[in-house]
């Protein structure tokens, strides 16, 4: 059986969480209070040296602890529906705009976030080391991630779907950071009106609400 090590409040799992939804994949789930700093624990730093989640334990006993890897795997291993793109051109949007989101979306977040909240002093980046703030990535993060919502808004301009002419990968991480920014105060609005009409659309996926 495979088992997710995931954290129901935090986006980094939710990406993994969906995905195996999408794909239909039976799974068990173990939760990591990441609140209480349980991934800085000796018992999960067994499972990950990392310290992070998600952690997909495969059926063949491997550990996963990337999305990355996560979605390389599942792909593979259940390729249908296919979410990482069909023909050699899709493959390279979806790898393309999966990154872009994730470097432009994901991580000004966490940039912005990690690097103000008082909860999080002496933690600016996840993992086993402690780092300091630094305010100015945390302006500089909220400024990238206002661009971010603009990049989405205008590449979604008579489009469907983020990526390709099909649901993929990169709907699944774009929502995620869309719905992250809320903890930086940043909404989609009314000068967002493609944007807004393609999160409404996702949100009719059951996977979505996971």
């Amino acid at each position: 059986m495979i088992t997710l090590y995931d954290c129901s409040t935090a986006p980094s799992p939710r990406r993994a969480r969906i995905l195996l939804a999408e794909k239909g994949v039976k799974h068990e789930t173990v939760q990591v209070d990441l609140r209480n700093n349980e991934q800085l624990g000796d018992a999960f730093r067994a499972i990950n040296p990392l310290c992070t989640v998600p952690v997909l334990v495969t059926e063949e006993g491997g550990k996963l602890t990337s999305n990355a890897a996560i979605a390389a795997y599942l792909e593979a291993r259940y390729p249908e529906p296919a979410l990482m793109g069909i023909t050699p051109l899709e493959k390279a949007e979806v790898a393309h705009w999966n990154w872009r989101v994730e470097f432009e979306g994901l991580m000004a977040i966490a940039e912005a976030m990690r690097n103000t909240a008082p909860s999080l002093a002496n933690r600016a980046l996840p993992g086993p080391n402690d780092y300091v703030q630094i305010p100015e990535l945390g302006q500089r993060g909220l400024k990238r991630v206002q661009q971010f919502f603009d990049v989405l808004e205008e590449r979604l301009a008579g489009r469907e779907y983020v990526a390709t002419d099909r649901f993929s990968l990169v709907d699944i991480t774009a929502v995620v950071a869309v719905d992250f920014a809320r903890v930086v105060k940043v909404k989609a609005g009314e000068q967002h009106p493609n944007l807004l009409r393609w999160r409404g659309a996702m949100g009719q996926r059951g996977a979505i609400s996971l």
